[in-house]
């Protein structure tokens, strides 16, 4: 799925947990990251040379583009695809430049409210160089995201100039 905001994709989750009677959210910022490295503490999953991006990643130099069905590339040492390129990923958080110095160690979840902009999204995309696909890289979303979105007030759901942009669930596990 590509081009949703993050309100919809917090929405599917809620609409999955509620379908399946299993907790499903997106993940937090710490959470991507700590899958994307798998592990490492290089700069790619893989390690530290861009040189080898187009093995794991589709990105502005392989994709044509355009997004591609997820697991086309190599996955990380966990076996989870796409963690670099394809499709930027929605986190749970709302965008703070500033976040990672002020977040506390043992709960980092930065809610976002009710706000639409802006939330935190990891991971690059098909239309990204190879150097915003680092596990670290983060941007934000904008209201230029929608801005050929007809609607006064703009969608909540959908992103109509995003379509590099995704989302990937987290199943929570019952611990009792």
């Amino acid at each position: 799925v590509i081009g949703v905001t993050q309100y919809a994709a917090s929405r599917y989750c809620e609409w999955l947990s509620a379908r399946t009677g299993k907790k499903y959210r997106l993940p937090t910022e710490a959470e991507w990251e700590y899958a994307a490295r798998a592990g490492t503490s290089t700069a790619y999953s893989f390690g530290a040379d861009a040189a080898t991006v187009a093995d794991y990643a589709w990105f502005k130099d392989n994709a044509g583009e355009q997004p591609h069905v997820g697991g086309g590339k190599k996955p990380n040492a966990w076996g989870l695809f796409d963690m670099h390129g394809n499709v930027a990923e929605w986190t749970a958080d709302k965008y703070d430049a500033d976040y990672y110095g002020k977040a506390p160690a043992t709960s980092p979840f930065n809610d976002p409210g009710k706000e639409l902009y802006p939330h935190a999204v990891r991971g690059g995309s098909w239309d990204d160089d190879a150097a915003k696909l680092r596990a670290a890289a983060r941007r934000s979303s904008t209201e230029a995201w929608s801005r050929r979105d007809p609607q006064n007030p703009k969608s909540l759901w959908w992103h109509t100039d995003a379509t590099f942009v995704g989302f990937r669930v987290v199943a929570e596990v019952d611990n009792s």
